[in-house]
């Protein structure tokens, strides 16, 4: 069973161009995973710091690889401590 990831980040005002910054190389990351289906973090039009999240991935093994590849990253670092707002499904 896939294992879905879907909600938001709300990034501060004065944060936003560092996550901006960081994104790309997040995202290479991620998908280059073993397991990674989709990802993806786009910036919301309308609301000011909302940055959607989407991933899928194939099991949980490799949902729980990316929870451990990414909470050690230069992402964790500069993403610490953003609200996140996400539901999974498929665990």
């Amino acid at each position: 069973m896939t294992v879905v990831l879907t909600g938001h980040i709300q990034v501060p005002p004065e944060r936003i161009a560092d996550i901006r910054a960081a994104l790309p190389e997040h995202i290479r990351l991620t998908r280059a995973e073993p397991g990674c289906l989709s990802f993806s973090v786009t910036e919301h039009p309308d609301i000011v710091g909302r940055f959607d999240v989407a991933e899928e991935f194939t099991d949980a093994a490799a949902f729980e690889a990316h929870q451990t590849r990414a909470g050690g990253s230069d992402w964790a670092k500069i993403s610490d401590g953003i609200p996140r707002d996400y539901k999974v499904t498929g665990l």
